[in-house]
């Protein structure tokens, strides 16, 4: 049956009194329509986003499920930053998507990654009343859809520049937090300079994320956005390495710290060493770039076998994982097995459901409840069996719904080997220690992760500088780091505002 002959969608004066808008008891009845998303048995062949976008009639019908809680804003809460998703799903109710795009921006600098990649089920669509008839209203895509539709018939929205007030600031890192501090204190009239140590700007969102969740064009594209307001970025520019903050401080004004949480952990396991045994970033980075993008060093494509094992339960996990079966394809390993092992179970697992789902829809197998013991190598020291255990939970006074992975033992004489010819270890990121090792006056609280006043301000333990993000709460979410480093902004702006 068709929604729109049920449901007319003419624009209304209020939405609550109109009779030409369904009411919120026919809204929920309003049958959810799939995503548009590329079939799995076409997937494997590209590096392709698999959410192959809304069309603009879908688009409207999904936005329409919406029933506008008249007491609360449940998802408005979820959010971190607290978009003003029923404002701007009316807008597109209504066929003005560049209205809604504009309602995303007012909150958040960068809605079209935080579309795609923001854990929606239990953030905004995980607090929407309409889950409580059927599947949640699908806030994430329309927030790409509507953002995607603004930059490709209009582009970014160019606000009038801000008079300028000759103030300079130094951004560390061009991930999340570092798009949103450059953005926001760019438009406040400051001139701003990103430091990058990767050779092209984005950070996390150009080096971490695969195509197939968030192409490269839409990161490129922002950062084209910011250079044309006039934030310059300096790439291949490693802060403590190659230049100190105290250096910066001879330039700028003000110096905010977003390199995140990069350093993968190391397993500290027998074998980590041998050949095959790869860090999640480095598969990620040298499997899903140009060369011309990736760092000296990892100049060549990674290598692949048949049998490839990951070692996680997060979203980098399932990126690798997936990431290795295109490999594997392209390799003409089209029947290769990669299969993923987490210490815990399923429902413990940090990966976004959808992400889960097209893993397992392209092929990746997972493996709960067993953690490696020791990595087995051939002759030539190259990886060919990993020994595993299977783990249980620790006895506990309560039980809760959810055990956490610390809380898994090993099971006595559960031990197993199963062959591997690639091993991928992406079992969590710390921050980095270089700038705090060469910044005696920057405090950290844990090993590269910084000290600051309040996540409200950003301060840092040096004067002028500030830090939010994956380096202040360890790693976390793409759509966290963008709140803080919003908050950090205005902070900065105040600051910057009071020198003489």
């Amino acid at each position: 049956m068709d929604t729109f002959a049920l449901f007319p969608l003419n624009e209304p004066d209020n939405p609550e009194t109109s009779s030409l808008e369904p009411t919120r008891a026919e809204r929920v009845h309003i049958p959810p329509g799939p995503p548009p998303e590329l079939p799995p048995s076409g997937r494997l062949q590209s590096f392709q986003m698999v959410f192959t976008g809304y069309e603009e009639r879908q688009a409207v019908v999904e936005a329409t499920r919406c029933i506008h809680c008249p007491a609360t804003e449940p998802c408005i809460i979820g959010c971190p930053l607290h978009n003003n998703i029923p404002k701007a799903l009316f807008a597109i109710e209504q066929g003005k998507h560049e209205e809604a795009a504009d309602i995303f921006r007012l909150t958040s600098n960068f809605p079209e990654a935080c579309g795609r990649l923001c854990p929606q089920e239990v953030l905004c669509e995980g607090s929407c009343t309409v889950a409580g008839y059927d599947r949640a209203v699908n806030i994430g895509k329309l927030e790409a859809f509507c953002t995607d539709w603004q930059r490709n018939h209009r582009g970014f929205p160019t606000p009038p520049p801000a008079p300028a007030t000759d103030r300079r600031v130094a951004v560390v890192g061009s991930g999340p937090a570092g798009i949103a501090v450059a953005e926001e204190l760019a438009r406040r009239g400051h001139v701003v300079a990103v430091f990058e140590g990767w050779p092209k700007p984005g950070g996390l969102l150009h080096y971490g994320i695969p195509n197939f969740k968030l192409d490269k064009n839409i990161v490129q594209a922002k950062i084209a956005y910011l250079e044309s307001l006039g934030v310059k970025f300096v790439c291949n520019t490693r802060v403590g390495r190659d230049v100190q903050v105290d250096d910066l401080f001879r330039q700028f004004d003000a110096v905010f710290l977003g390199i995140g949480a990069p350093v993968g952990h190391r397993i500290s396991l027998p074998g980590e060493d041998l050949a095959g045994v790869y860090q999640a970033t480095e598969f990620l980075v040298r499997g899903n770039l140009p060369l011309a993008d990736v760092p000296k060093g990892w100049k060549s494509p990674p290598e692949i076998g048949k049998t490839i094992v990951v070692i996680g339960g997060g979203d980098t996990s399932i990126d690798s994982a997936r990431t290795a079966r295109r490999l594997q394809v392209q390799h003409g390993i089209p029947e290769g097995a990669v299969v993923a092992y987490y210490r815990g179970t399923e429902p413990e697992m940090r990966a976004r459901e959808d992400d889960l789902l097209h893993a397992r829809e392209e092929g990746v197998h997972h493996e709960f409840l067993a953690m490696p013991v020791r990595f087995l190598g051939d002759a030539q020291g190259h990886v060919r069996q990993i020994e595993m255990q299977r783990m249980r939970s620790r006895p506990a006074r309560q039980s809760p719904q959810r055990v956490p992975s610390r809380l898994r033992i090993p099971i006595p004489d559960s031990n197993f080997i199963v062959p591997a010819d690639i091993v991928i270890l992406a079992i969590g990121y710390g921050g980095d220690e270089l700038i705090a090792s060469k910044t005696p006056a920057l405090k950290t609280r844990k090993p590269g992760i910084f000290e600051v006043e309040s996540e409200q301000t950003g301060v840092a333990t040096l004067g002028g500088v500030y830090a939010a993000g994956d380096d202040v709460r360890g790693a976390d979410l793409i759509v966290t780091a963008i709140a803080a480093g919003r908050k950090a902004a205005q902070a900065m702006d105040r600051y910057l505002q009071s020198l003489p």
